[in-house]
This record gives C-alpha cells, structure tokens and sequence, in this order.
C-alpha cells in the first residue's frame, strides 16, 4: 500500500506549492512524485508500483471485485487517463495509444473504462496481454516524464481548451455515455496547474491501492 502518512503530506505541498505559484517547485515534485507511481527504470531504486508486480499472480490480477475493479482494469484506467492528459492536454501533442498498441493489448477497448459494466471490466481483464500493459504504462510514464521536463513555469497557468477535449472524444479516450463523457466537463474546467494533481498523482494513488487491496485479497 501507499501510506496516507507519506503520501498526504507530499501531495499537500504540491498544491501548497501550486497555489504559491512556485512553479518550478511544483514541476519537480511532480516529476518526484509521478516517478514513485510508476514501474521503475533504474535498477537500485524501487518504486510503488514495483512493489505492486512483485510476486503477483498474473491470476489474480484478473479477479473482479463487488466495485467493479481488478488490478488490471485499474492499471488500464490510470494509465490511459494519463496518456491523455499528459498526451494531448499538458504537451499539445499526441496519446501514446495507437492501431500498435491496441494489437499488443489484445483489446479494442480505447477508453478510460469509466462507463464499464462488470462484465465489461471481467471482458476487459480477461482478454488483455498483461505484459503488454506494463510495457504500454511504461512507454506512457517515459513519455510523461519527457513532457514534465519540458514545462515552463507560464504554462502552468495555461486553461484546457475545448479543442482538446473534442479531440480526446474523438479518439475515443472518452465515450458518448454520461458515465464517460463527465470527464471532459471535469478535465475542461482545469488549468495544467490542476492536472499535476488531479489525475497526474492524486488519483493514480487511489487505484494502486485498490490494485494493492485486491491483491492482498487473494493471495
């Protein structure tokens, strides 16, 4: 798990030092922070989420709970929600997730999988290639990595634009069902500023600990 007594504290000085409006500040440490989230690329470090995939049956990793969530439906959803954001929101360029990818996975799902029916979650964590995954939220995190070096302190302060939802709909990262397309009004309304919280670290944060519950769970 992710401790409540380590993490709060760190995620309550990123939005200290977002509201400060020290920008360079709140870069690196949300660089600091997405980094421990993720899979990690250097060998004496350990992350999160390595801890996570230690000895975790591939199995279990399938199982769905009475929440409508698995492991795998959690690493799905944090990581195509970041692949858009940080994708086409924070760097204005492109997700990660192509025709490629989609082969690897071995799913045509393309959303966040926030509209999912249980059944649809059990579809989804059957069929998909888990290696494949990880590999796919490794490219993903790399590629964030990159686009939060690259932010100067002005963009920050930088508004959504009602473009760049209309393209994450047309991509199919969000869907037409209410239950989906509530995300664009929420994702709209925000600066970059408040996307270093919220999905970049906050909300990855809620679905790795699920995904630690449910391990912990069926051992």
């Amino acid at each position: 798990m992710i401790p409540s007594s380590y993490w709060n504290p760190l995620q309550k000085e990123l939005a200290t030092l977002i509201s400060g409006k020290r920008a360079k500040e709140a870069i690196d440490l949300c660089i600091s922070l997405h980094a421990q989230l993720h899979e990690s690329t250097k060998e004496k470090s350990e992350t999160f989420e390595d801890r996570l995939w230690q000895d975790l049956d591939y199995e279990i990793c399938r199982i769905v709970t009475k929440k409508n969530t698995s492991i795998i439906w959690n690493i799905w959803h944090i990581t195509r929600i970041e692949d858009l954001i940080a994708g086409i929101v924070i760097g204005q360029g492109s997700q990660v997730y192509n025709k490629e990818w989609a082969k690897r996975l071995g799913t045509k799902v393309t959303d966040t999988g926030n509209a999912m029916s249980h059944d649809e979650v059990a579809k989804l964590s059957a069929q998909i290639d888990i290696d494949a995954l990880r590999a796919y939220r490794r490219e993903v995190a790399k590629t964030t990595q990159k686009i939060l070096r690259a932010l100067k302190d002005e963009d920050l302060s930088r508004k959504v634009t009602a473009s760049q939802m209309q393209r994450i709909l047309q991509e199919g990262g969000v869907l037409e069902e209410p239950g989906s397309k509530w995300l664009l009004d929420f994702w709209g309304r925000k600066k970059i500023s408040g996307l270093l919280t919220m999905p970049l670290t906050r909300h990855q944060v809620v679905h790795l600990n699920d995904s630690f519950a449910i391990k912990k769970r069926g051992r």
